[in-house]
């Protein structure tokens, strides 16, 4: 959701040369953005004598502005430590002290879209950047990674067939629907004629895919843990159909034309929708909503639990056989 930002960037200053720092299992999103100048790739974790090296490389590159889009612990420490004249972050308790201009995430009125944050970092450095906004942009698959596809598409009998491309994983518990219900789902699904469905996660979701599996493994397949964000792409966006939370993939199909039916639990669509994307949005109206995802009031995560496959199904069959 940065990608917008960083357009806005590079039209307003088009011989400034962009370096991206991101951690190395998303570096794919981003390698071959032709806004971008650079890519600084940094492991998951490090050292305290690699998290040194890194700011050495930054500070060797004498840049003129740090912003910020994340404000995790590592990233407003790499931005205060970066040598850079100008330092942009956000509004954040105990970090605000390390950006020399400070950008709210809220206001009074009501929520901003994190889209919309990231593009309010870019207008802090005064450069008259106005909207509207432009879309996500992530870059194209290369040939090895289409071929990728090319072959699961064969393998798995897809051609001719409405694919539903379902993301059974979740970033944390708050924000996880349930085998149960996703089973429930795709197995409504198969019944419409002509559609089958593709499972998507990270590679700790194979047992779950299995399971879900059983339900009719002639119509439902998994690529869970088998193919990179890119990929993930290319396959979204040759299906006539995504399903999922609020995630990373629920973003990523909204770079694609493929309509979204997104769940919504924890998070607001006010903050968190997929951008400017076909989507149907199923929430359940809860006075704890949002909330930080530490700790369940409820302790059932009612939010997201009690949407049904009953619910869902429809909004799926809209897309389906329109």
């Amino acid at each position: 959701m940065t990608t917008p930002a960083v357009t806005a960037l590079k039209h307003a200053l088009p011989l400034a040369s962009l370096t991206y720092v991101i951690e190395e299992p998303l570096r794919r999103l981003v390698e071959g953005n032709p806004d971008l100048d650079h890519v600084m790739v940094v492991p998951p974790s490090q050292s305290v004598a690699g998290f040194i090296g890194l700011i050495r490389q930054i500070r060797k590159e004498s840049y003129d502005a740090v912003l910020d889009f994340h404000g995790g612990p590592r990233a407003s420490r790499i931005a205060w430590l970066s040598g850079a004249r100008f330092k942009v972050g956000y509004e954040l308790k105990y970090k605000s002290a390390f950006y020399d201009i400070r950008v709210p995430r809220s206001r009074p009125e009501g929520p901003i879209h994190s889209v919309e944050s990231h593009f309010n970092l870019v207008r802090a450095l005064g450069l008259g950047v106005e909207k509207p906004l432009p879309s996500l942009f992530l870059p194209p698959a290369r040939e090895e990674e289409k071929e990728k596809i090319d072959q699961y598409w064969r393998e798995y009998g897809l051609g001719g067939a409405r694919v539903a491309a379902v993301h059974i994983g979740a970033g944390n518990e708050f924000r996880d629907w349930g085998t149960e219900n996703m089973a429930a789902l795709t197995g409504r699904l198969i019944r419409f004629a002509g559609v089958k469905v593709v499972l998507v996660g990270a590679e700790r979701d194979g047992a779950r895919a299995e399971l879900i599996r059983e339900k009719d493994p002639r119509f439902i397949f998994s690529l869970a843990g088998k193919i990179n964000l890119i990929e993930l792409r290319e396959l979204i966006a040759r299906a006539a159909l995504f399903v999922g939370p609020d995630s990373g993939p629920m973003h990523i199909a909204a770079a694609t034309r493929t309509p979204i039916v997104a769940l919504f639990g924890p998070t607001l669509p006010a903050n968190f929708a997929p951008w400017r994307a076909k989507a149907t949005l199923i929430e359940k109206d809860l006075d704890c909503r949002p909330c930080k995802q530490r700790r369940c009031i409820t302790e059932d995560i009612r939010c997201l639990r009690t949407i049904t496959p009953e619910e869902v199904y429809p909004a799926c069959l809209k897309y389906l056989i329109s």
